[in-house]
């Protein structure tokens, strides 16, 4: 069949596969590969069978619509499962790190910086609070609050401050390592 203006039509339904198909590479989401297959197959139907216009309109609505139902189907049943699953979820990924705490710890909520980021974060419920400067393990998140921990010192470390604060023993140190009292 003859189409629009001299192109026949299985050409401008493989042009517009390919179209779509190019699309799918650059636009996130899977859902135009399942248009540009409906349209690629209605180009292959229209060239075998020199189908009409109102034949190819409902060929491609149909074979749209059966191709993104099957692969709505198909992937439920079988999720695509990434190699990192959390590589959308920072808070997940900080699990097991220790952070400073930048604000102290009041009602189970405070500040803690990790790295070079500061995150709001949230003790257990019944939790004593945690002063400035204090270390804190990370245990996971809630949104985009992290969910820590208190630190035990460690045999030797009572008394230590991070960059200048108050220690728990109650001294103050500076960025230059002397402390007084």
């Amino acid at each position: 069949m003859d189409g629009l203006g001299g192109f026949e039509a299985h050409w401008v339904w493989a042009t517009l596969g390919l179209i779509l198909a190019a699309l799918e590479i650059m636009v996130p989401g899977v859902y135009l590969i399942w248009l540009a297959v409906a349209a690629l197959a209605t180009g292959l139907l229209t060239y075998l069978f020199d189908l009409s216009l109102a034949m190819q309109v409902i060929d491609f609505v149909s074979l749209a619509l059966i191709a993104a139902f099957s692969a709505k189907r198909f992937l439920r049943d079988k999720p695509i499962i990434g190699a990192d699953p959390k590589l959308n979820q920072p808070g997940l990924r900080l699990a097991g790190e220790t952070a400073i705490v930048t604000q102290p710890f009041e009602s189970d909520h405070g500040r803690v910086k990790v790295g070079d980021s500061e995150w709001l974060a949230r003790l257990p419920a019944g939790s004593k609070d945690i002063a400035l400067g204090e270390r804190v393990r990370i245990t996971g998140s809630d949104g985009s609050s992290l969910l820590v921990e208190p630190m035990p010192l460690l045999a030797g470390e009572e008394g230590q401050t991070i960059e200048g604060r108050v220690s728990p023993a109650g001294s103050t140190s500076s960025p230059g390592g002397s402390s007084g009292g």
